[in-house]
């Protein structure tokens, strides 16, 4: 049953991660879903460069670039427990183990729900309440 679980919220973080980087690419032809609502901002944002770059990008592309490392990021998180999630019916770990993704997807819904919006949220509680009840279940 913790298998199951752990996979299940793996594949959760995965598939967030997997359309965050779907709908980034998009952005960079056509931008409409993580992007400023005002057209003015993102045009501010390719005409600014970063400091600490001394000219040498943009806030636009420092800003795409954020999206699809944070995209790899969550996409890696939700392999790893995926594997982490299969290799348990074969090995036996300290349940210790099993607080490390707990632990991470507490940090994602923290951020989720202090920076981001309702639907990350609801997707990384979901995850996380996967990983915690293979936890207990362990």
């Amino acid at each position: 049953m913790a298998d199951t679980l752990i996979t299940a919220g793996g594949l959760v973080f995965a598939i967030l991660g997997s359309l965050h980087a779907i709908y980034t690419w998009a952005d960079t032809r056509t931008p409409r879903r993580l992007v400023p609502d005002a057209p003015s901002v993102i045009e501010a944002m390719s005409l600014s460069s970063v400091r600490l770059s001394r000219g040498g990008t943009t806030m636009w592309r420092a800003w795409v670039g954020f999206n699809f490392s944070h995209s790899l990021g969550a996409v890696m998180f939700g392999v790893a427990c995926i594997v982490l999630g299969l290799s348990l019916r074969s090995i036996v770990l300290p349940k210790a183990v099993l607080l490390i993704p707990v632990v991470i997807g507490c940090l994602y819904l923290w951020l989720a729900i202090r920076y981001w919006f309702r639907i990350p949220a609801i997707g990384i509680a979901a995850g996380t309440a996967c990983f915690a009840a293979a936890w207990v279940v362990y």
